[in-house]
């Protein structure tokens, strides 16, 4: 079941000559995981900003084309109504805190949309017992580590319980470990309550063995829309902003001495490629 559909989209911001899309399209089903990918200006934010609402709500520009979410036309549907349907994580966690703890912060879309207070109190407590950060409910978000501000920042999107979460370069501001774990954490929410995921990022190696796909979005346009292995097989990532793998690169060159099956981007595949090579060998 399709849960966005973009079709014929192209917008150009206000005061600019160059569109930023052109001729989008593009659908995504219910419950996968796509990484999006591309140079930086590319129109990957863009494109976010049109599925969630905040274009043309908040900025301004011409607009051509339609973007549906869970069957809502988002340029029609007010932003408070969107937001229970697609939720955004920006690049920087920071943005999106500002209460004085982080109970509050969980809590303050829920009081926006004046849900009563029981229901307030058990999204809440679900959301913070979903991102394991139950113990920072009384924390001042200013105290936190980045990876735990990251949590906060998912933690009060899920208490709006949306089928599509979208991640604008979450790892941005994380260390290697930590940027790890965020995206571990996504990816078993995702399978746990059956959430869309599209996230925007350039650590490749991280998110390309759990993507179903990837989007590669150049000069305004999908250059690539497919499994992540087969456009490493096809396409040098470095000409189109996207970083290569060391599996994609290393795998390239296993190739090339070894009867070696394509590209590989996880791990633990590639360890089992090269046992069963050697076996033979021996």
């Amino acid at each position: 079941m399709k849960v966005i559909e973009v079709r014929g989209l192209s917008f150009t911001y206000s005061g600019q000559d160059k569109p930023s899309l052109r001729d989008i399209n593009f659908e995504v089903g219910e419950g996968e995981f796509v990484l999006i990918s591309g140079p930086s200006g590319g129109g990957k934010s863009t494109l976010c900003r049109c599925i969630n609402g905040l274009i043309p709500h908040f900025y301004e520009g011409e607009l051509r084309g339609e973007v549906y979410v869970d069957g809502l036309p988002t340029s029609k549907t007010p932003t408070h109504i969107l937001s229970q349907h697609v939720g955004m994580v920006f690049q920087n966690p920071q943005n999106q805190l500002f209460s004085l703890n982080v109970e509050s912060d969980v809590a303050f879309a829920l009081e926006n949309l004046g849900l009563p207070r029981e229901e307030i109190r058990d999204r809440v407590d679900e959301a913070l017992a979903l991102m394991g950060i139950e113990d920072l409910a009384d924390r001042s978000p200013v105290e936190l580590s980045g990876g735990q501000q990251q949590k906060v920042a998912l933690a009060s999107i899920l208490a709006l319980r949306p089928k599509v979460i979208m991640l604008d370069e979450p790892t941005s501001f994380l260390d290697p470990m930590s940027a790890m774990n965020l995206v571990e954490l996504v990816d078993r929410l995702r399978r746990k309550l059956g959430l869309t995921i599209l996230m925007v990022e350039h650590r490749i190696d991280l998110i390309a063995p759990r993507a179903d796909r990837l989007a590669v979005i150049y000069e305004g346009q999908i250059l690539y829309d497919g499994p992540p292995r087969d456009f490493f097989e096809k396409y040098d990532g470095h000409l189109y902003g996207v970083s290569v793998p060391k599996l994609a690169r290393l795998s390239k060159e296993m190739a090339r001495h070894l009867e070696w099956p394509g590209v590989i981007l996880d791990i633990d595949e590639f360890e089992r490629v090269v046992r069963l090579i050697a076996g033979h060998r021996l």
